[in-house]
């Protein structure tokens, strides 16, 4: 007997939260590039120019990804998903409520 195939499953949770980090952690890594850039050409590098960059990048990718991992998972777990989902589907048609004045009897 063939295998009969369900409506397609969207990702899980966790797939979605390593989704975010992911995201969050390559914007957090490049903001981070952009601020450590600018610290060390304005204040100079006191350990080395690559270790202060480095730390600049990790810690800003670190922080911004767990936020975001964190966020992802809270918007796809929200009780008013389906409803929004809903909401966002084709308009309905409402018979009018009032006569026209082209039809007027």
């Amino acid at each position: 007997m063939p295998v009969v195939a369900g409506p397609p499953a969207g990702p899980s949770t966790f797939e979605k939260m390593k989704m975010g980090a992911l995201m969050g952690g390559t914007v957090g890594a490049i903001m981070g590039f952009i601020i450590g850039t600018v610290t060390i050409f304005q204040v100079g590098a006191p350990n080395g120019v690559m270790r202060t960059l480095g730390k600049y990048m990790a810690g800003s990718g670190a922080t911004f990804g767990l936020f975001m991992s964190i966020g992802s998972v809270i918007r796809s777990e929200s009780p008013y998903h389906d409803a929004w989902i809903r909401a966002r589907g084709p308009p309905m048609m409402l018979p009018r409520q009032y006569p026209s004045r082209y039809n007027r009897q």
